[in-house]
């Protein structure tokens, strides 16, 4: 069984109540950090103008408090193997279900379980609908 460090629990704390359960759920068994629960201005800003966000403050999920997005990567990390964080996403997704939780990520944006339409890709974002 994996924990979260002190750090990826403290931004854990920040998300809605469904993303805490989630994400206590999936640290169960699949090592992860958490990058990003809510987000203040200065921060959105930012990513907006990095073109790491598609939207400025306040139309973000993590700009809610709670927040209702989350950035979560498979841990450690390596940005270079995509497939690895498309196979998270799936069994985040599928650990959603199991508890009743209606997410949303950012490798699917509309759900339609065709990844090759997307415009934007953002692998590691899980958000409430």
């Amino acid at each position: 069984m994996f924990v979260f460090s002190l750090k990826s629990q403290d931004r854990l704390d920040t998300c809605h109540p469904d993303l805490i359960r989630l994400f206590n759920e999936v640290i169960k068994t699949r090592d992860c950090k958490i990058l990003c629960g809510r987000r203040e201005k200065s921060e959105q800003d930012r990513l907006f103008k990095e073109g790491k966000s598609r939207v400025q403050y306040p139309n973000s999920a993590h700009n809610r408090f709670p927040s209702r997005g989350v950035d979560v990567a498979p841990y450690p990390i390596d940005w270079e193997d995509t497939g690895r964080f498309y196979i998270f996403v799936g069994y985040v997704q599928a650990t959603a279900e199991r508890l009743g939780i209606s997410i949303r990520c950012g490798a699917d944006w509309d759900g339609d379980t065709r990844t090759t339409d997307q415009k934007f890709n953002d692998l590691v974002h899980f958000e409430v609908k």
